[in-house]
């Protein structure tokens, strides 16, 4: 299959309104993002341009002479497809199309293309589903005259208006019929963690920005083998794993879609079901590339969606990935200053690690142990009768045990437990082993 020849389109606003935004990503970096989301979506990308201007053009977003311009560009490079970084409107759309003559897309379609190429689940495939049904539905017209005519007089409403209220109809319905899908998904999720929280076993949550490294976490800590590559949004459905820390408490791990700047809202409300798993965690690994530039924005940007979706509250462990990638000694304490203007902001705190190699993971562990507040840890001690077997297998699977003595009748152990273990072998605690 040919890979599609695309243009890139960015807005840069020199108005005194643009000087007021909060984002500090220059057009140009955007650009390049946008760059790379066109080539995971599967696209060659043949030139970009940015048109600087003091507010928006509400026919074209860029205005005629720009669109003159870039006709010509479309012609010489013979461009299937041009992609804005904005997101346009449904009248900037048509009027954009109809002086190119080509396909145009903005941002928004150009996130919902490539997930809907990565969903793989029925779960995942109803909700890509219902973020482009919702994205399309302002945007539904019909096609040629006969279709859009709404003015009065005879021969203006007929099959045409029709069409389109029918199309709509449809559209409502299938919305309809997905959310009551997902609202089972849902459902099932809920049941799910209600078996798993009727044992204490906590739930770790991967967030990041889009290629930060997640799935090569992932994989590193629970050797699931999900997909890892370059590629913006490798990792669409969501993988649980178990995984089992430095004092044996066993947790699942819980990879989710990466986020990015300005991701749709129809996306996170479609993806409700899927980003449950990220706010019902006991414990975020935030996972951010500490070797790229926009370390300090793609965080933001995450921490911002965290708190949209109702998980800004839940404690956070900084992971600053890739510092093979960075040159020097990694300080993980400067790291996490230049990429979190207010560290307190995670108390948590920050690990350095690089999930290819692996560096850094037995203090990242450490680090998850001391955080969870499920199945707290503390020191204590056990008398086991000798014939008593059983017990004293569970605590040497469950629990890190820091010594052991054995008398005639008895064996003495001293431990760091979690509650759950201490709880079923209270009958054999005692105040000191005095090993």
């Amino acid at each position: 299959m040919a890979l599609e020849i695309a243009l890139l389109v960015g807005l840069k606003l020199s108005g005194r309104s643009s000087r007021s935004r909060t984002s500090s990503i220059s057009a140009e970096e955007s650009l390049e993002e946008l760059a790379v989301l066109a080539a995971t979506a599967g696209a060659t990308v043949a030139d970009r341009s940015i048109q600087t201007r003091v507010r928006a053009d509400a026919a074209t977003l860029i205005g005629s002479g720009k669109v003159d311009l870039l006709k010509t560009q479309v012609q010489f490079h013979d461009a299937s497809v041009v992609v804005f970084d904005q997101e346009l409107s449904p009248t900037q759309q048509r009027n954009l199309e109809r002086a190119l003559d080509v396909k145009v897309l903005d941002r928004t379609q150009l996130i919902l293309d490539i997930f809907a190429r990565r969903a793989r689940t029925r779960e995942g495939k109803l909700q890509v589903e219902l973020a482009q049904l919702n994205y399309l539905l302002p945007r539904l017209t019909g096609h040629g005259a006969a279709m859009s005519r709404l003015g009065g007089g005879i021969g203006t409403r007929g099959p045409g208006e029709t069409k389109l209220e029918t199309d709509r109809r449809r559209i409502h319905q299938r919305i309809q019929a997905i959310e009551r899908d997902l609202e089972r998904v849902r459902g099932g999720r809920t049941t799910q963690r209600q078996q798993r929280q009727a044992v204490p076993l906590a739930t770790l949550g991967l967030v990041g920005y889009t290629n930060a490294g997640k799935s090569t976490l992932f994989n590193r800590l629970t050797g699931a083998g999900v997909l890892a590559d370059a590629k913006m949004f490798a990792t669409l459905d969501p993988t649980v794993r178990h995984i089992v820390l430095p004092s044996k408490r066993h947790v699942l791990v819980s990879d989710t879609v990466g986020f990015i700047r300005n991701l749709p809202t129809t996306l996170i409300r479609a993806f409700r079901a899927t980003l449950e798993e990220v706010i019902e965690a006991e414990v975020l690994l935030h996972v951010v590339d500490a070797s790229s530039p926009a370390a300090e924005e793609q965080t933001a940007h995450v921490l911002a969606t965290l708190n949209e979706i109702g998980a800004g509250e839940t404690p956070q462990i900084l992971v600053l990935n890739k510092i093979d990638l960075v040159p020097g000694e990694p300080d993980t304490s400067a790291l996490a200053r230049r990429i979190l203007s207010d560290p307190e902001k995670l108390p948590a705190g920050a690990v350095a690690i690089s999930a290819a190699t692996g560096q850094g993971f037995d203090e990242l562990l450490q680090k998850i142990d001391q955080t969870l507040s499920l199945d707290p840890l503390e020191e204590c001690a056990f008398r086991f009768p000798v014939g008593e077997g059983g017990p004293l297998h569970l605590l040497h699977e469950h629990a890190r045990v820091l010594a052991t003595r054995y008398d005639n009748d008895y064996c003495y152990v001293e431990a760091v437990a979690p509650a759950s273990i201490r709880r079923r072998l209270r009958d054999f605690a005692v105040p000191s082993a005095r090993i």
